[in-house]
């Protein structure tokens, strides 16, 4: 009866972590489906960033916040951790930092996407 108690909560241990929920959704704009966070704001990549690392600096982030990663975040699969101007980690989608825009004022909006040609809606 031990073991049998044992197995299943290693099993449930494994589903927990299998199953972790993404930090972002996606939802589906007059362009598709694109990437948001969880209250449906539209989040964007930058073309002057590199794989694995942001490159908008401290003015940058002013106008085009990072998605911030919340404090216990592990990066899984395609999400992935780095480390924004602010100091602070955000999340990174197949290697691309992740940022909302602060014109978009309701859930769906992408007014940010291709803003200066470097920005564009995250899919």
């Amino acid at each position: 009866m031990r073991t049998i108690l044992i197995a299943i909560g290693a099993l449930t241990a494994l589903a927990g972590s299998a199953f972790a929920a993404e930090p972002a959704k996606t939802v589906d704009t007059k362009m598709g489906k694109i990437l948001a966070t969880e209250n449906g704001m539209v989040l964007y990549t930058f073309d002057k960033d590199t794989k694995g690392k942001s490159n908008c600096d401290k003015d940058c982030l002013k106008k085009w916040p990072a998605f911030h990663a919340g404090a216990k975040a592990k990066a899984e699969g395609e999400w992935t951790l780095v480390k924004a101007a602010d100091g602070k980690e955000m999340w990174a989608y197949e290697g691309k930092p992740l940022y909302t825009y602060v014109e978009d004022k309701k859930a769906g909006e992408a007014n940010g996407d291709g803003v200066g040609g470097v920005w564009h809606a995250a899919k």
